[in-house]
């Protein structure tokens, strides 16, 4: 968005108090407009797509993995949509999975209405916005991605997905499938699944053979 554009956004919080609160904040600036509010619901998607905004500001509902399930479907349908949570708690593990999953503003629970304006603002210009108490985790985060080098080597040249390479480290450890599967809480068919297309994607005669290919690649067995 450049500096004269103005934004379009959308507000999805399930109080009415604070639909009605930042539609009145945000409404007053010359560089946003409040396109559409809405409830979170089964018609949330569609409501958010219809109107394709810039920026969603969405609240927390309390529903961790509803939430995260939410920002991934509607970036699917909305790619160049950029999302700014409000209300969040500093939880590391949360704020981590919302930036993957796109979001680009993290406003916490005591943040101020000018805190609000000045993330949506920043957001629909392009940039990132987190709160200081959480740009260690990022910068953390960053650091310890030196040891996922081996897992992409080993997706990279033996094609094993994540989930296939945590089956390897456990077959490593000398877990059978019925083992595996109750560790991992699925199916032992499931777990047999994956180790037939494991053989099938490195040629491997046997669950070891591929344990030991996936050490040569340098994944830590």
């Amino acid at each position: 968005m450049s500096d004269a554009a103005v934004a379009a956004v959308f507000l999805l919080a399930q109080n009415r108090l604070l639909r009605e609160a930042l539609a009145k904040i945000l409404g007053k600036k010359t560089d946003i407009a409040v396109v559409g509010s809405c409830v979170f619901s089964s018609q949330a998607l569609d409501e958010v797509t219809k109107v394709a905004p810039d920026v969603l500001v969405m609240d927390s509902f309390g529903g961790g993995s509803v939430e995260l399930g939410f920002l991934h479907e509607v970036k699917s349908q909305v790619p160049e949509l950029k999302i700014v949570l409000i209300g969040m708690d500093p939880s590391e593990q949360l704020f981590l999975q919302a930036v993957r999953e796109g979001v680009l503003g993290y406003v916490l629970e005591d943040a101020s209405a000018l805190e609000v304006v000045s993330t949506v603002r920043s957001v629909a210009n392009g940039e990132a916005i987190c709160p200081p108490k959480l740009c260690a985790t990022l910068f953390h985060y960053v650091a310890r991605q030196k040891s996922s080098v081996p897992n992409f080597r080993v997706r990279l040249n033996l094609g094993l997905t994540n989930r296939e390479q945590q089956l390897v480290l456990l077959i490593g450890r000398g877990l059978t499938n019925k083992e595996i599967a109750s560790q991992l809480q699925l199916a032992e068919q499931t777990v047999r699944n994956h180790v037939h297309r494991m053989l099938r994607k490195v040629g491997a005669h046997d669950r070891f053979a591929v344990v030991e290919m996936c050490r040569m690649q340098g994944l830590p067995i």
